[in-house]
């Protein structure tokens, strides 16, 4: 009872936290939670995990930390549903399949106001913080962007007092761990599970039963009706893992719960017994495989299915516990469903979601149909990521009819019904029919996931600007004209306790000391930053920051590349999942030009560069791993070239994750934000660079154009075609091999790639990439933008050398990115689409 009465205190004492050099220190004496802190570091390291202090490791006093800092959070979490429970408030149901976490140990100490406490307790117990802290490993749960995204929308959630829940799935093996073989990529299981994370609890009294394949047979009920009834399933369960998402200066914890899939027969004895060891334990296999990995290679149709049963399992898990939560609070029915309910969907991956609250309204609530779907058009909210066709997931109507029979059964009755909409809307039109159709015909029947959200869905949004404009005039014109009124623009945030308070506290010092401390809750204060931008002391600070940050990133290339490069240098930072339309190719080709520069004239006036790269690409991309490998290898034979004397490094760090990505960000000064126009939903990664000072080189995609309408055209670097340009370009017919013949640099480090140059001995090492740019006909338009994006480079050189002048930019850059908070964001989302109301937890 002792030790709860001081965690109690703890958290009371963290209420008031305040932002101290970027970090937190409770509002109470340090000395007295600090005493209390490390008490229960002790008691957690005794009791918990039975060690002596003597002979515990740094991972072990990391989980003890952990332990004692749950306490807090979980006591806060009770208070947290308590509220929510009583008050029968309406709640946001979050699907996402993946939620790119990282670690959560900074963030959480940062976000009870318990960092400083906890810095000063391990101390007084003998234990460097900041070796007991990289004991964490990042939780293998997301890949890109739209992971992030997630993770950034549950700390804005969670810090706004939104009443919230985020569902996934508990990935054994998460993506993959990235390594460098001769330049290769190389996927090796990223075992992030193996001793286990002490941040989850695990909800056994909450699994639910998911059931697949079969079939449907025909039944009439008692009242002689009709009613088609699934059969001869399989079944697997899905066991609830909870992590807590704690908001920052509030009260509020809301939950991420993810689901593992287990079989429902874990060992058949009698096959053991007989010999069969294997086969005693293959249904215990087979049923763990479902949460085994984040998107396992689709080139097989077994890997198809086994997205597609992904993602129903984690829908099917999901919308039960939903139902399950609702109807736990008397006077709850399905008259108020969707007025406590709203479910988004982040992207098409959890579409099949509309069409399981459907079967479950039908099937097995046994409500007439234009009620139940009155209550799904209701519920759910659909969120794009993608103007790229082959993104909008389509299944076979062979494996959907194998995997989920009766749910393919109600998509075609369900567009029975949108067919005849169309038929209203415009009558006689095969064409609108053929377009608007859930089911796609032709070679091979196909069910379009993305059609199924939207017809599913109350609202759909783009996120950003340019994109969601994109979404209404080229990929959903009809549905547009459909449904008035159903397209809105949600342009996507980031939070800023992480991706400047956490992973830059050197920056966050400086904003605080002359901001005060409410600006990780209100970004927009950092506006007020403009009236030292010109201020001589505070440039110098500023760069003196920036500077540390690179001596920093330098240290790390040092350790995972063996190369040593010069903080001096500009620091040239593309960092994002490598995918042809995101042109990591565009880049290598400049680097290419720059070498093939320098070896011509050895005393060309360029400003040092490094060249940071970190990415990786889907296992069964073939293409885009090829261009790993060019980066790799190209980068090494100019690393070791004495002739360009130290003026050009190019380093690509593997395993590209949320901590790397710390790392680098602080550290950049100039932010590759180079996709084709018309190809990028938004970008994330453009805004978290920009934040944290440096200036972005891009293309008018994305929420590239609301950055460049924030910080203004003189603090960005815009070069290439626009949209309009694109389109035009290819209506008129787009022949790459024009480029390569007018251009002689280009065509020189086209050919430069195409010949065994940089592989002696290996001919055709990079032809996929050569092939591409001319024979495959250029698809992402890198040879079109090629000199255009050379020219802005040597801009960016020029500015480089007037320091105060890049001092002002970069300043300008940090000042004006309020916009792109992720709380502004979730508000937007809030009001426009959810309905959902704040409630403050006291």
């Amino acid at each position: 009872m002792a030790n709860a009465v001081k965690s109690k205190g703890v958290a009371g004492k963290a209420r008031t936290a305040a932002v101290n050099g970027g970090e937190t220190n409770g509002g109470a004496p340090a000395e007295a939670t600090t005493e209390v802190m490390r008490a229960l570091i002790q008691r957690h390291l005794v009791s918990t995990l039975a060690r002596h202090a003597g002979s515990a490791t740094p991972r072990d006093w990391w989980v003890a930390t952990v332990l004692a800092l749950r306490d807090t959070i979980h006591e806060r979490l009770i208070q947290t549903q308590a509220v929510h429970n009583r008050e029968n408030v309406r709640r946001l149901y979050y699907f996402s399949l993946e939620y790119l976490m990282g670690r959560l140990f900074g963030n959480n100490l940062i976000a009870t106001g318990l960092y400083d406490t906890a810095r000063a307790a391990l101390a007084d117990l003998g234990q460097d913080f900041d070796v007991v802290r990289e004991s964490e490993v990042d939780m293998g749960l997301g890949n890109g962007g739209l992971g992030r995204l997630a993770a950034c929308f549950l700390d804005s959630l969670a810090t706004q007092d939104y009443p919230a829940l985020g569902y996934g799935i508990y990935y054994e093996f998460g993506l993959f761990r990235q390594a460098f073989v001769d330049g290769h990529q190389v996927e090796h299981p990223d075992s992030w599970t193996l001793f286990g994370d002490p941040w989850e609890v695990v909800r056994p009294e909450y699994t639910q039963e998911v059931r697949l394949y079969g079939r449907v047979e025909n039944v009439f009920d008692d009242r002689g009706n009709y009613r088609p009834r699934w059969v001869d399933t399989k079944t697997i369960l899905g066991v609830p893992r909870d992590i807590p998402v704690a908001g920052f200066g509030t009260m509020t914890v809301n939950l991420l719960r993810l689901w593992a899939s287990k079989a429902t027969e874990d060992f058949d004895l009698a096959a053991f017994n007989s010999g069969g060891y294997v086969d005693a334990v293959r249904e215990k296999a087979v049923g763990e495989t479902v949460s085994k990995v984040l998107y396992p290679n689709d080139k097989t149709e077994n890997g198809k299915e086994l997205r597609l049963v992904q993602q129903y399992f984690f829908v099917a898990c999901s919308l039960r516990d939903i139902i399950r939560r609702h109807r736990r609070i008397p006077g709850n029915s399905w008259d108020n469903f969707a007025d406590k309910v709203a479910v988004q969907l982040n992207d098409t991956h959890p579409a099949i979601a509309v069409v399981e609250l459907l079967r479950l309204l039908v099937d097995e609530e046994q409500l007439p149909w234009d009620r139940a779907w009155d209550i799904v058009s209701r519920t759910f909210a659909y969120t794009n990521h993608t103007l790229l066709p082959e993104a909008l997931e389509k299944w076979g109507v062979g494996l959907f009819e194998r995997v989920l029979p009766r749910h393919l059964q109600l998509i075609y009755a369900l567009n029975d019904r949108v067919l005849a909409e169309v038929e209203r809307k415009w009558p006689g039109e095969i064409a609108k029919k053929r377009v608007c159709s859930l089911i796609e015909e032709g070679g091979g029947k196909a069910v379009r996931m993305a059609n199924l959200a939207v017809v599913g869905s109350h609202a759909v949004n783009g996120v950003a600007a340019l994109h969601t404009a994109l979404l209404r005039r080229h990929l959903f014109p009809e549905f547009d004209a459909l449904y008035p009124g159903r397209f809105q623009n949600k342009t996507n945030g980031i939070t800023p306790r992480r991706w400047l308070l956490k992973c830059n506290p050197r920056l966050a010092a400086l904003i605080t000391r002359h901001l005060g401390d409410a600006w990780p809750r209100d970004l927009d204060r950092l506006r007020e930053l403009e009236r030292w931008a010109d201020d001589p002391a505070f440039q110098a600070e500023f760069m003196a920051i920036k500077r540390a940050n690179k001596a920093d990133l330098a240290a790390v290339i040092r350790a995972e590349c063996g190369i040593e490069v010069s903080p001096d240098a500009l620091f040239d930072v593309q960092i994002k999942r490598l995918h042809e339309y995101k042109r990591q190719h565009l880049n290598l080709l400049h680097i290419l030009a720059l070498y093939r520069r320098l070896l011509q004239r050895p005393d060309l006036d360029m400003v040092p560069r490094v060249f940071v790269f970190a990415a990786k690409a889907a296992p069964g991309y073939d293409l885009a791993k090829n261009i790993i490998r060019a980066i790799n290898v190209i980068g090494a034979r100019i690393n070791g070239d004495a002739r360009v004397n130290g003026k050009l490094k190019v380093a690509f760090l593997p395993n590209y994750r949320v901590s790397l990505a710390e790392r680098i960000i602080p550290a950049a000064d100039l932010s590759e934000q180079i996709s084709t126009a018309g190809k990028e939903a938004s970008g994330t990664g453009n805004m978290k660079l920009s934040l944290n000072g440096a200036l972005t080189i891009g293309t008018l995609d994305g929420a590239n154009v609301e950055i460049r309408e924030e910080v203004g055209d003189d603090n960005i670097f815009i070069f290439g075609l626009t949209v309009e340009e694109v389109e035009a370009l290819r209506a008129s017919g787009y022949q790459p091999w024009s480029r390569y013949q007018a251009d002689e640099e280009l065509r020189a480090v086209i050919d430069w790639i195409g010949s065994d140059y940089f592989t002696p001995g290996e001919h055709g090492a990079f032809a996929p990439l050569h092939d591409s740019l001319l024979h495959g006909g250029d698809p992402y338009l890198v040879l079109a933008d090629f000199r255009s994006y050379s020219d802005c480079q040597a801009r960016a050189d020029a500015a480089f050398r007037d320091r105060a002048g890049w001092a002002r930019r970069a300043i300008l850059n940090t000042a004006r990115m309020g916009k792109f908070s992720s709380d502004r964001t979730i508000r937007e989302y809030a009001t426009a689409i959810w309905r959902l109301p704040a409630v403050p937890v006291p």
